[in-house]
């Protein structure tokens, strides 16, 4: 997070308003922290069985079992496997870094002409795209994603930066609380993270911190000591202490707020909510996603909570089925007490020598003889509805199949993950991508990342168009729609030739190459078609008076070659008057 730059200076805030700021986020982080109790203790049985390593049960300083294994109670992968195929099949299908998956439009137009002002729309797509590939956004989305499969929310902070342009930080969960706004959107961001006194000092500065924390930085032996921090970004409003206003921390000019305090540090809680660094922010810097909702609930459902007592069930099931096996394998015996302290050989092969006048000898005390098979069965089946749960069969339909299939199946397809995956495609769309893309095209503009507008367009609101599964379903069904349409058209051309003057040929081919994508240089202006078509009609006429003239020459040709009468004049020479 170094690249933040505060836009509110510490020492123009009033010490009221900075009491009052301080006070506000402390507590309304407790009274979110006790909301968020039942959601914090269902993530910690999602990440037991399928993320372990992004899950913080509590953010405590100077941890030093961070190491230790964290996937002990997973013996079946088939949900961690899921969750990851999810993942991935979400990032390729709905953000793919190898194609554009976005394109920039004007607000309210639906079909802009060729021009240029589709032309610098096209090209601002362009380069927003370049710039999301050299940054660390595809792999942060991806993390997004895994995140909101397996626990239903997900935290994405996006920063300005000075080298990238900008870049994405995710919060895991533990760390992080969601507020909504009246529109029952994510708003609010809370979360408490560590930091080392090394790292603190880097991102905030040495006297941005408290005196005990400055005392540890300025100590070799506590540079790798741990503090917790707290980080708030929420609407910017005004802020109160005992119910009386306090005004402002950051101009009130600025839409959201950010705030980061030590929440507690080594030398105990005199430093509790300590500011150390307050900014302003022209749009909102972070975006909470989440796959399902209820009613106000300010944390999603997931298909990992519904998968959650299947893939228990594998658990139970793997460690019954390894202890049958174990059992056939190495049953339990029974010997001789006259056996008691001697050696014996239980190696393939081995003998164990018995003083054993009884007969009862060295053998298992019982016969296993388990069901493995069926065992087997009804794994493969609780696997299979884990597999469905997570639409695994969904994004592998095309890779698992091992012909060639044909672009009607493609099509088929995708529509079907169209059908199961649309509500979630158009929630992360709406709350999600639609804010990143907003605020980087607000960081590029004002870092003059863009040409400068054609003036048709200067000062017009500038639209987000998605080329996702959704949208390419979408696009499918109506270029489907206009090959039908052309293919009647045609038909009835044989029967009725002026039927084809119902045909705006140059508009169709327009809104085929807009639904396909087809990037618009690829589209001749109106006026470089307009100077193509005169020429052409200037060339067919000189070849129509070439033909003319050819056919002119030819008659007198023939004329002058025919002779009539009995003088040996010519029918040329008849016409002109000029024979015998």
């Amino acid at each position: 997070m170094g690249a933040v730059k505060p836009l509110a200076d510490l020492a123009r805030i009033p010490p009221r308003t900075l009491n009052a700021l301080s006070s506000w986020c402390s507590n309304r982080m407790e009274t979110m922290r006790g909301y968020r109790l039942p959601w914090w203790t269902h993530w910690a049985q999602l990440a037991e069985m399928y993320l372990p390593r992004r899950y913080r049960w509590f953010v405590t300083a100077n941890q030093y079992s961070r190491g230790s294994p964290l996937n002990q109670a997973i013996v079946d992968e088939t949900g961690l496997l899921a969750a990851r195929t999810l993942a991935t099949g979400l990032l390729s299908g709905l953000t793919s870094p190898t194609k554009p998956w976005f394109r920039l439009g004007l607000a309210g137009v639906d079909d802009l002409p060729e021009g240029p002002a589709k032309e610098w729309l096209a090209e601002c797509t362009n380069r927003m795209l370049a710039v999301y590939a050299k940054s660390n956004f595809y792999q942060s989305l991806g993390t997004a994603y895994h995140d909101l499969g397996v626990f239903g929310s997900a935290a994405q902070i996006q920063y300005e930066d000075p080298d990238d342009v900008i870049r994405f930080y995710n919060p895991c969960l533990g760390e992080f609380f969601f507020g909504l706004s009246n529109r029952l959107q994510v708003d609010t961001l809370y979360r408490e993270y560590t930091y080392t006194i090394s790292e603190a000092v880097k991102e905030f500065g040495l006297d941005a911190l408290s005196v005990s924390s400055q005392q540890l930085a300025k100590s070799a032996a506590s540079q790798d000591t741990e503090i917790v921090i707290g980080h708030a970004i929420e609407p910017n409003t005004v802020v109160y202490e005992g119910g009386q206003p306090c005004g402002y921390a950051v101009p009130a000019s600025m839409p959201y707020r950010e705030v980061f305090w030590e929440s507690t540090t080594n030398a105990g809680a005199q430093n509790r909510g300590w500011v150390i660094r307050c900014n302003g922010f022209r749009e909102r810097p972070f975006v909470g996603l989440r796959w399902d909702v209820t009613s106000n609930d300010p944390y999603g459902r997931s298909p990992g909570m519904d998968a959650l007592p299947a893939v228990r069930q594998l658990q139970i099931e793997q460690r019954r089925k390894a202890e049958a096996i174990d059992k056939m394998v190495r049953p339990p015996m029974v010997a001789s007490v006259s056996m008691k302290n001697e050696p014996m050989d239980i190696l393939p092969g081995g003998v164990s020598y018995v003083a054993d006048p009884a007969g009862s000898g060295f053998k298992p005390a019982f016969t296993v003889e388990p069901r493995i098979q069926e065992m087997m069965n009804d794994i493969i089946e609780v696997q299979s509805r884990v597999g469905e749960v997570f639409f695994v069969p969904l994004f592998r339909m095309i890779s698992s199949e091992n012909k060639v299939q044909t672009a009607t199946w493609v099509d088929a397809a995708r529509e079907e993950k169209l059908i199961l995956l649309g509500p979630v495609i158009e929630r992360v769309e709406n709350e999600g991508l639609d804010e990143i893309i907003d605020r980087t095209f607000a960081i590029m503009s004002r870092r003059g990342l863009f040409p400068d507008p054609p003036p048709e367009i200067a000062g017009r609101p500038v639209s987000i168009q998605y080329i996702s599964i959704l949208a390419e379903a979408q696009r499918a069904s109506s270029t489907s729609s206009i090959e039908r349409w052309l293919q009647l058209c045609a038909g009835l051309v044989a029967v009725k030739p002026d039927a084809i003057d119902n045909i705006n040929v140059d508009q169709t081919i327009l809104r085929y190459g807009d639904l396909l994508n087809i990037p618009p240089d690829l589209n001749n202006p109106d006026k470089v078609k307009a100077a193509i078509r005169q020429g052409r009609a200037q060339e067919q006429q000189a070849q129509a008076a070439l033909q003319v003239g050819a056919e002119a020459a030819q008659g007198a040709k023939t004329l002058s070659e025919t002779q009539v009468g009995q003088g040996g004049g010519s029918a040329l020479d008849a016409i002109l008057g000029t024979a015998g």
